[in-house]
């Protein structure tokens, strides 16, 4: 294999190694969540994590953010209609703004989003907290919390 510098090779090695190995770690955390949801529960994790939402919302939301799933308005939308078809939530208008969408979960949404939580935490606690020791998940813990409050100031 050619090792030559390169402008682009340079380039690469500017790039932070640790923000790969996030990327890397959370995309296959997410695929392995994914994926267990699918077949365990039937919803795909993005479902699961606008249940989340609705259900630490006391169960009724008026704005999800599509930006905070990764989605565009167009995908967000979508995703609702196929939460709405399976039965998991109902959507109405807001009284006071009507550009406003409310959205609520259904009874049946209760009982998927309460075996969802028990396959998630299942997943994340083989693949995400078992590899690591108490003190390690704590450091990431503390530094993960302490990146969040910083980027979303």
């Amino acid at each position: 294999m050619d090792r030559t510098p390169t402008p682009e090779r340079t380039a690469c090695d500017r790039l932070s190694p640790g923000f790969g190995h996030l990327i890397r770690s959370a995309t296959a955390l997410e695929r392995l969540i994914d994926k267990a949801l699918q077949e365990e529960v039937g919803i795909t994790h993005v479902m699961f994590e606008v249940l989340m939402r609705l259900y630490r919302d006391h169960g009724a939301c008026t704005a999800i953010n599509a930006l905070d799933l990764t989605l565009t308005s167009g995908g967000m939308t979508r995703l609702l209609d196929r939460m709405e078809k399976a039965g998991l939530v109902t959507r109405g208008r807001h009284e006071g703004d009507r550009r406003v969408t409310l959205i609520r979960p259904t009874d049946k949404a209760s009982e998927i989003f309460l075996r969802a939580v028990d396959v998630h935490v299942r997943v994340v606690e083989r693949h995400f907290e078992a590899p690591l020791s108490t003190v390690e998940r704590e450091t990431l813990r503390r530094a993960l919390a302490r990146l969040e409050e910083v980027l979303t100031e």
